[in-house]
This record gives structure tokens, C-alpha cells and sequence, in this order.
């Protein structure tokens, strides 16, 4: 069995988890699972000295960033916070932040789910809404992807049902992030960054959700890992769609 791409996924922390004594770090067992389906190796990584993340990225061929709380709007430059904030955590957003800026900056290939996509779009230079009425929390819904977007040859969709959890969303996109997905009422569901280093996917739903059983959401998680096994830079140089 060759070796699978090691995919670095942030730990989010947790006050307790069964058959433990103490707080936890989690990672979904449904995302690491669909990492596992899409033939990588999922490496869940303590949230602690993000001075030092790019010495500790350098073993891993790609990341994940998950789904989580909040943001504190501090990073993004908002003066007030609002009061259905929940789960802040300046460790875990210092953690996520630097991760994020090194893989971009690295080229690392990287998928941002939820929370994931909300850090992306910060760190470079977009906002946050802190709450949407009405929120997307336990939904199900159809989004829109654009016509020949990354999002569009990777999940093969263009109006798939995803699975979504978030009160917040993207105000005002960072610099080189284009909108390829939108929910009915406008919401901006996914995102890609055409002239980046390397490969990168957005998405404000959660894939993981629905995974193991629609194919269309599997591809994330595939197309990650082939991207971090370098096989897609092959097919590029080889000509391959």
C-alpha cells in the first residue's frame, strides 16, 4: 500500500468528549473519514504555537480547515460583537489564522469548510457577518455554482443540496477569493482563488455531512488529496482536464 498524502486538519477544542476525563481535541469523524475515503491520511494537529506553524506543516502534503466557532470580529476589524457570538477562542483563531496564511502563501493544496472558508476570507483581508437572519443552522438547501468554476469540474454539480450549520457568512471577499456558489437568498457558498499558489476550495456548507453517501461531496475531500498527491499538477503538465 503506498503512502497517502498526509492531510493536516486543525483540532478543535472541546470541554469533554465520552469515555475521556478531561477537556478534549476534536476533529468530525465524518470529515476525517472522507478524507480516508479520498485516499489521504488524515493528521489532526494540536492548536498551539502558531509563530511555528510553517515548521510543522513542512511534513504535510496538504490541509483541511474544519468547521467551528466563531471568529472574534477583532480580525477582521469590527468594533462591536454581536450577542449570538459563541464559542471564541483566541488560541484556536490564532491557530487557524496562521495555518491558513502559511498554506496559501506555501501553496499548500487546501480545502476550507464552514469556519474554514470564514478564516481563509479573513486572513486575506475580507469580513465577516457576524449574524444572519435567517441563519442556516440544521438546513438543507440547493445552491448555484458557476459554470466552469473549479467548484463546477470538482463536484460535477451545478445546483447540488448541501448540508449546511452557520449563523455567520462572508461579508466582503478578500483579495484574490471569487464567488463561484450562492444559497437562493444571495449567501455566498463557496469560493476559489484562481491565481493561487496552489489548489483551493471554499465552501460554506459542510460536505461532510453528506459524503459517504453523495458523490458530488465526496469529490472535495478527493479532489484535496489528489491535489496534494500531486496528481493534479501532472495532469496539468500532461495536459489532462
Amino acid at each position: 500500500m503506498s503512502a497517502r498524502p498526509l492531510i493536516a486538519v486543525p483540532a478543535r477544542f472541546s470541554a469533554g468528549a465520552s469515555a475521556l476525563r478531561h477537556a478534549a481535541e476534536v476533529a468530525a469523524r465524518a470529515l476525517v473519514e472522507a478524507v480516508w475515503r479520498g485516499g489521504g491520511e488524515p493528521f489532526i494537529m494540536h492548536p498551539a504555537a502558531p509563530a511555528h506553524v510553517a515548521e510543522r506543516l513542512e511534513r504535510c502534503d496538504g490541509v483541511l480547515l474544519p468547521g467551528g466557532g466563531d471568529l472574534h470580529p477583532r480580525h477582521y476589524g469590527a468594533a462591536d460583537e454581536h450577542e449570538a457570538l459563541y464559542d471564541v477562542d483566541g488560541e484556536q483563531d490564532a491557530f487557524d489564522l496562521a495555518v491558513a496564511g502559511h498554506a496559501l502563501a506555501a501553496g499548500l493544496p487546501t480545502l476550507a469548510i464552514c469556519r474554514g472558508l470564514q478564516v481563509v476570507n479573513v486572513v486575506t483581508g475580507g469580513t465577516l457577518l457576524q449574524h444572519m437572519e435567517p441563519d442556516h443552522r440544521h438546513v438543507t438547501h440547493r445552491v448555484a455554482v458557476t459554470s466552469g468554476s473549479l467548484l463546477a469540474r470538482t463536484i460535477n454539480a451545478r445546483e447540488p443540496d448541501v448540508s449546511c450549520y452557520h449563523h455567520q457568512g462572508i461579508d466582503t471577499a478578500g483579495t484574490g477569493l471569487v464567488v463561484t456558489a450562492r444559497a437562493a437568498d444571495g449567501t455566498i457558498e463557496a469560493m476559489e482563488s484562481p491565481d493561487a499558489a496552489g489548489w483551493f476550495l471554499g465552501v460554506q456548507w459542510h460536505p461532510e455531512d453528506t459524503a459517504a453517501d453523495d458523490p458530488s461531496q465526496q469529490a472535495l475531500f478527493t479532489a484535496l488529496v489528489r491535489a496534494s498527491s500531486g496528481a493534479e499538477a501532472r495532469s496539468a503538465e500532461a495536459g489532462v482536464a
